[in-house]
């Protein structure tokens, strides 16, 4: 894909023990602005989903977040963004980032990046989209999700083209390049083991 017009960003709502993860975040939504990217993401105002946010927006980018009703209070909703859109459920939340999406970019999160990411990751081998995922590896954090998926393959539970139904890179400054460069998800993905 050569140019996204739109980046859904998976991230933590806190921000994570290592100033790095901060830094990652504010610099992605750096280059998303600069890009003139517009970003998608959980519709909060606060870790590192705030820090994305408020970098596209002060780079004069277009964010449009995304929150089911009972999290707008849990995760302060920002209100400063262009578009706030309140979903009746996580899953309303999820399908509606994807419908906004080019592209999708997971930054180090929690149980919900990691929901997030394993889901869309699915789709994509289910071949309901072949949209780009990239995963920043600030300070090596997928670096288990990559074993992981070396495990499940190694262990017959998916066909090895799965691994490159995603792209890991070492900072926001490669994540372009590996939208650009994702290649189409292959058809064994789906069916070698059905």
């Amino acid at each position: 894909m050569e140019n996204a017009s739109s980046l859904c960003v998976f991230c933590g709502s806190k921000f994570g023990e290592q100033p790095a993860f901060r830094a990652a975040a504010a610099e992605l939504g750096r280059l998303m602005a600069e890009r003139g990217v517009g970003l998608v993401y959980g519709g909060g105002r606060i870790g590192l989903m705030g820090v994305v946010a408020e970098a596209v927006l002060a780079g004069g980018g277009q964010v449009t977040g995304i929150i089911p009703e009972f999290l707008q209070r849990l995760e302060v909703g920002n209100d400063d963004v262009q578009e706030l859109i309140v979903t009746d459920s996580m899953h309303s939340r999820k399908r509606r980032m994807f419908e906004r999406s080019d592209a999708f970019v997971a930054l180090p999160g929690g149980l919900g990046t990691f929901d997030e990411t394993i889901e869309i990751l699915t789709w994509k081998q289910l071949r309901l989209h072949d949209k780009p995922i990239v995963l920043i590896n600030t300070e090596g954090y997928w670096d288990t999700f990559r074993q992981l998926v070396i495990q499940a393959i190694g262990n017959g539970f998916a066909h090895p083209a799965v691994s490159e139904l995603f792209t890991i890179v070492d900072d926001p400054a490669g994540v372009f390049d590996a939208i650009a460069a994702a290649p189409e998800p292959k058809e064994e993905t789906l069916t070698s083991h059905l």
